[in-house]
């Protein structure tokens, strides 16, 4: 007997479709916090785009409401401190009611590719209060928003939580990428050592987090971008792009599939993984 003709549509907009769902994106306001929050209100989800008052929220989510239609809420916060976090779930239940997903995004990353970046960033001379500000809003802030978000969304017995990871979490920086040969050795600006040990780290609280609330619904991925193009130097460019298998950095919107595949039912029985969106890089 043969099978009934599966609505190849019907299907795909099923396992894709966010309608009301509340999805809270710190450094929502920032590069790819917009994106992430754009692929989810798309989807039919509600995104919540939470970062600093400089980063104007607020006007963000205005500009992606305009554009799909779908609501969308920006929210000043400092996700290092505890109050505002909560503040923030406060907000949320009360407008939506719910809270679904959780993309710990936030992370500071200074562009040290930049002609004249200071020599701050060898770890030599790494400042102890730069070490703090990068622990405090890239791990920190991800525990403190997975703690009190998560614990909502295990209450209600469902959820996700994405951490955006880095490829840098799998390999060391390059520092060549950064070299300027107009400086001494002892001078030459480097990927800071934060940003390595954050983006590691968020490796390791995915998968606490996939075992912790696993058996009340709730569960928590990664994914490990490579570069974004960024209007980066030329010489940068073509470099980092040498030591990728595609021979480019990312777009900006190359992230997008993987974030609504992780937040969609298309990856229910997913937990605990590392998606790896490299261009290939961590293969060589």
């Amino acid at each position: 007997m043969s099978q009934p003709a599966i609505n190849s549509q019907a299907f795909a907009n099923g396992l894709f479709d966010l309608t009301g769902r509340v999805a809270v994106i710190t450094g929502g306001a920032g590069l790819l916090g917009r994106k992430h929050a754009e692929i989810i209100s798309a989807a039919g989800g509600v995104p919540v785009l939470v970062d600093l008052g400089t980063a104007s929220p607020e006007k963000q989510a205005a500009s992606i409401r305009s554009m799909t239609g779908v609501d969308a809420m920006g929210i000043v916060a400092d996700i290092t401190k505890l109050d505002d976090v909560e503040s923030v779930l406060t907000q949320v239940l009360s407008c939506f009611g719910r809270v679904d997903i959780l993309i710990n995004n936030a992370a500071n990353n200074p562009r040290v590719e930049d002609p004249g970046a200071l020599t701050w960033t060898r770890l030599e001379s790494f400042p102890m209060a730069v070490w703090d500000a990068d622990l405090a809003v890239g791990l920190t802030g991800a525990f403190l928003c997975s703690r009190v978000f998560g614990a909502e969304m295990a209450r209600r017995k469902k959820g996700v939580i994405i951490n955006i990871a880095s490829d840098l979490a799998l390999i060391a920086p390059d520092q060549r990428l950064y070299r300027d040969p107009s400086l001494p050795a002892d001078q030459q600006p480097v990927k800071p050592v934060t940003y390595s040990v954050v983006k590691s780290a968020l490796l390791g609280l995915t998968h606490y987090l996939a075992t912790y609330w696993a058996d009340r619904g709730v569960r928590c991925n990664a994914i490990s971008p490579g570069g974004v193009f960024n209007g980066q130097p030329e010489a940068f460019v073509q470099k980092l792009s040498q030591l990728i298998p595609m021979g480019r950095m990312a777009g900006v919107d190359e992230y997008q599939g993987a974030i609504l595949f992780l937040c969609s039912d298309a990856s229910a029985y997913m937990n605990g993984a590392n998606l790896v969106i490299d261009g290939g890089r961590t293969c060589w």
